[in-house]
């Protein structure tokens, strides 16, 4: 399979260091595996990922999304000429996870020269699906940018 990626010259510690002082940081989130049409990443379900309930946050589990998405974006374009943000997340949780780690694969659904969207699969250890994500990322011309 042809590789979607600008460039295949990346690690997964160049992704991780990218993160640092950041959201996924904070939430202890890591970039596991890059495959030629997909990215994936792991964060932990602790107490800086939980609701008061005990269980993952949806917000957590949607901040893993953005952040597995909007890499797999910034992998895409062209980092001399182009930039990336997220313009659309939503997020649909279907089972509850007290404890481990959540993974989550970012697969393209578009990728077109202004828009990304991608299809993020959150699963827990036992790769049981625990929430389905849509993001919509904006390419834009480091030029246009105001």
């Amino acid at each position: 399979m042809k590789s979607i990626w600008h460039t295949m010259n990346v690690s997964l510690d160049a992704l991780n260091e990218r993160g640092d002082n950041t959201l996924a940081a904070c939430m202890g989130m890591e970039f596991t595996e890059i495959g030629p049409d997909y990215l994936r990443m792991m964060m932990p379900v602790d107490e800086k990922t939980r609701q008061p309930y005990g269980l993952l946050h949806g917000g957590a589990s949607a901040a893993l999304a953005e952040t597995v998405g909007s890499m797999a974006s910034a992998l895409i374009i062209d980092p001399q000429t182009q930039i990336c943000v997220g313009m659309e997340i939503n997020a649909n949780h279907l089972r509850g996870v007290r404890d481990g780690y959540v993974h989550a694969v970012a697969k393209p659904l578009h990728l077109g020269n202004t828009t990304h969207v991608w299809d993020i699969r959150i699963t827990d250890d036992a790769h049981r699906l625990v929430c389905v994500s849509r993001l919509t990322v904006a390419v834009i011309s480091k030029k246009d940018k105001g």
